[in-house]
């Protein structure tokens, strides 16, 4: 992959990423807090931008979004690899869930 090739696709990423990201806010804005892990000021100012500012912020070469999981226990949980007694997916993706908050929750 050349450096324009990786350029182009974080341009998509960033694009594809700001306009869910403001999709989701205008639709539930609390919702959007906790799935987005952005702050309310930055979740009004991405629920603000035109498409002509979304074009020009996702054309930027730095990648917007970023993983918000630095935890091993919920990388195991996420993708079924933590040992665990109980072997249910929907279960550990709501215990995934439930750590997420937490850490969302002491950001703010």
């Amino acid at each position: 992959m050349n450096d324009e090739q990786l350029t182009q696709e974080i341009r998509d990423a960033n694009l594809s990423y700001l306009m869910l990201a403001q999709n989701i806010i205008r639709k539930d804005k609390a919702e959007a807090l906790f799935r987005l892990g952005v702050s309310e000021e930055a979740a009004d100012l991405i629920a603000m931008l035109s498409p002509a500012q979304i074009l020009k912020i996702a054309s930027s070469p730095m990648l917007l979004c970023r993983f918000r999981v630095d935890d091993d226990v919920v990388w195991g949980l996420l993708t079924n690899h933590a040992p665990s007694k109980i072997n249910n997916e929907s279960t550990t993706k709501l215990h995934a869930s439930i750590l997420m908050a937490g850490k969302y929750a002491q950001a703010l």
